[in-house]
């Protein structure tokens, strides 16, 4: 008779086919949940002013917040499944995003639409700022296929920032 063999003690690395050092995975897992609850953090506000936005500009800013909120949900497939091709875990549930998030909800009745812009600028620039940190700890590790998915997420972070700038200029050449 064959006795069932004993689970496995559960680890914080999987055991996939990685190079990368024992220690990278927990460090980079790390800083990719940061950006990946911030991801979702940041695209839930998107979408909530996507839905509440009203004024005469509401085309215009409804479109840009369909806009950015899709291109915002596509990167969490990408930065999920790279924590897990290194042999990480990542997030489960909405409570593990809530915990790990740095963006701030935003439950008010009502936003104007430059408040939304405005208030949607530094959340921007912190999700970069984050992916900033995590590509400083993958490039420690040597992992340069990480790096190479945040670059292109910066960048792309950066072009969303820039539109929201531009949008919530006064038009005077005063800026806000």
């Amino acid at each position: 008779m064959v006795k069932p063999s004993k689970p496995a003690k559960s680890n914080t690395r999987l055991d996939t086919p990685t190079d990368l050092s024992g220690n990278a995975t927990p460090e980079i897992a790390a800083a990719l949940n940061g950006c990946l609850a911030d991801a979702f953090a940041l695209y839930m506000k998107t979408k909530n002013f996507h839905w509440h936005v009203s004024g005469p500009h509401f085309r215009s800013y409804h479109l840009l917040f369909d806009e950015q909120a899709a291109e915002i949900y596509a990167t969490t497939d990408e930065l999920a499944e790279r924590v897990r091709k290194i042999g990480g875990k990542t997030i489960h549930s909405i409570s593990e995003i809530a915990k790990l998030q740095t963006i701030k909800d935003n439950n008010k009745e009502f936003v104007s639409a430059q408040e939304m812009l405005i208030e949607l600028m530094p959340d921007t620039k912190l999700t970069i700022k984050a992916m900033r940190a995590a590509h400083e700890v993958v490039d420690k590790h040597d992992d340069i296929a990480t790096a190479s998915i945040l670059e292109n997420f910066i960048d792309a972070a950066e072009k969303r920032h820039w539109f929201l700038f531009e949008m919530s200029r006064s038009g005077d050449g005063s800026g806000h």
